[in-house]
């Protein structure tokens, strides 16, 4: 019994060994999960992944992003930022990349972030005249606020979201405190998300800050507002990105470019097949929506939809990874 317990011990001993070994090559990652359907499934297939193909020892933290970014930039921290819409903050990024603390490895999703005001579709239809963020402004009587119908209301995004600054900034841009409009903080995503469910199953008025793709869009249909005026970069730069300008302009958003950010650090002692792996891995937008449907369909975590894209879509992942990572990737599903 002593020989089998001993025997059994080593075993066990060369087996972790082995894992630690895999593990130290690697090291040690930390992972920025955003609070949105998407970056949460990311983060979590990111996990599986680094974890399970290349012996890393990953771990995912909570973040926004303003803070996750700033902190990337400033301090080299978290190691990676999967999905980073970056032109929420381009001055923070240009100047971590300047600085050499960060680094964009590719982008999760080329076919860009849709971001903006939008309507119901429903109330879209039923007004045809209504189509740029001036023609709501002047109907603030289709769109009670919560606390007093006799204002409209502008739904925003929670603190912490860089589209919550840029619809704060174009609120005041627009004037639409002067046209009988309040700016309603939704408190968390789930506030959002709840007050456009609220609003489609009234069919009752609602105008506010979303963006694409996201399982909710494909559930609910809702129609973006043109913004009147054509984007002006420098100016959105300037003011409209950046939550203390005083005397922000109106603008349009710009379809978004969303990159994967890495800490120069991690990216300097991390295999090349880790790096490899994170520029090559991307989805279309119809993969993720659907994904995400799925997810909240099925009251899914991150860490359930990054399965269930990992078994349903082998002909996809396995050109991100090498033939190696692929083949224990698979043995751990």
């Amino acid at each position: 019994m002593k020989k089998l317990f001993a025997s059994t011990c080593l075993t066990f001993g060369l087996i972790g060994g082995a894992s630690f070994a895999s593990a130290a090559e690697c090291g040690t990652v930390t992972i920025a999960s955003m609070n949105w359907q998407s970056a949460e499934v990311l983060s979590n297939l990111d996990k599986f992944i680094l974890n399970e193909g290349y012996g890393c020892a990953a771990e995912i933290t909570v973040g926004d992003t303003v803070p996750t970014i700033t902190s990337m930039a400033e301090k080299g921290q978290p190691d990676i930022a999967p999905e980073a819409w970056i032109d929420l903050l381009p001055d923070v990024v240009k100047k971590g990349t300047e600085e050499g603390r960060i680094v964009q490895v590719g982008s999760p999703l080329p076919d860009g972030g849709v971001q903006g005001w939008w309507i119901p579709k429903y109330l879209a239809d039923a007004h045809p005249d209504i189509k740029t963020i001036g023609d709501v402004l002047k109907h603030p009587e289709l769109f009670p606020a919560p606390e007093d119908a006799k204002k409209g209301a502008i739904y925003n995004g929670p603190q912490g979201w860089g589209g919550t600054v840029v619809t704060t900034q174009l609120y005041k841009a627009f004037e639409a405190d002067k046209a009988g409009f309040t700016l309603v903080d939704t408190g968390s995503a789930a506030g959002l998300d709840g007050s456009i469910s609220k609003a489609y199953e009234r069919k009752e008025g609602w105008a506010g800050y979303y963006w694409a793709p996201t399982a909710l869009l494909g559930k609910y249909e809702m129609v973006k507002l043109e913004a009147g005026v054509p984007n002006d970069a420098a100016e959105w730069k300037r003011c409209n990105t950046v939550a203390d300008c005083p005397d922000p302009k109106p603008n349009a958003w710009p379809v978004d470019k969303i990159v994967t950010l890495v800490a120069k650090p991690f990216s300097e002692k991390v295999g090349p097949e880790v790096m490899d792996y994170l520029t090559k891995r991307s989805w279309s937008n119809d993969t993720v929506n659907k994904l995400m449907a799925w997810m909240t369909d099925n009251q899914a975590t991150g860490e359930d939809g990054a399965k269930h894209f990992l078994k349903e879509n082998k002909d996809l992942w396995t050109k991100w990874v090498s033939p190696e990572a692929a083949t224990k990737i698979e043995a751990a599903l």
